[in-house]
């Protein structure tokens, strides 16, 4: 499972710096990095941070489609908040709550919900098996 967020990146020859930029994303975000690099890690802070903010405020949000243009880059995230991101779409565009998906997976309301949390998932093989069949797709083959 794979989150690839599009972002430009240019170079400053005035700051001498690279910057990179997500301006589809919500309300922007714009960070910076003296190499292209630690540019790239700079956008996955950036990106994540939000992201991470979202999801524990419960807060709704879209991912943003990759542009196809020659100074855009996709910037990956982390798996773990892939994960989390992917799950709670899932649930949300079957109008499920925590409680639902925790019934349906014979789990406590707790157990499921760290599922949903970036810092915390840590999803087992017989967990994946089980989301996928709640929500009838495939993940993983076995």
């Amino acid at each position: 499972m794979k989150t690839m967020i599009p972002c430009k990146i240019t170079y400053s020859d005035e700051d001498k710096c690279w910057y990179v930029e997500a301006p589809e994303f919500y309300s922007g975000i714009l960070t910076y990095g003296n190499t292209l690099e630690e540019a790239r890690k700079m956008a996955v802070e950036a990106v994540s941070g939000l992201l991470e903010s979202y999801l524990e405020h419960g807060d709704s949000f879209t991912i943003p489609k990759m542009q196809k243009r020659p100074d855009w880059y996709g910037i990956e995230l982390d798996p773990g908040l892939s994960f989390a991101i992917w799950l709670r779409s899932m649930r949300k565009s079957r109008n499920m709550t925590l409680a639902d998906v925790a019934d349906k997976m014979g789990v406590k309301y707790q157990v499921y919900q760290k599922l949903e949390n970036p810092k915390m998932a840590n999803p087992t093989l017989k967990t994946l098996k089980k989301l996928e069949q709640i929500f009838d797709t495939e993940l993983i083959t076995v």
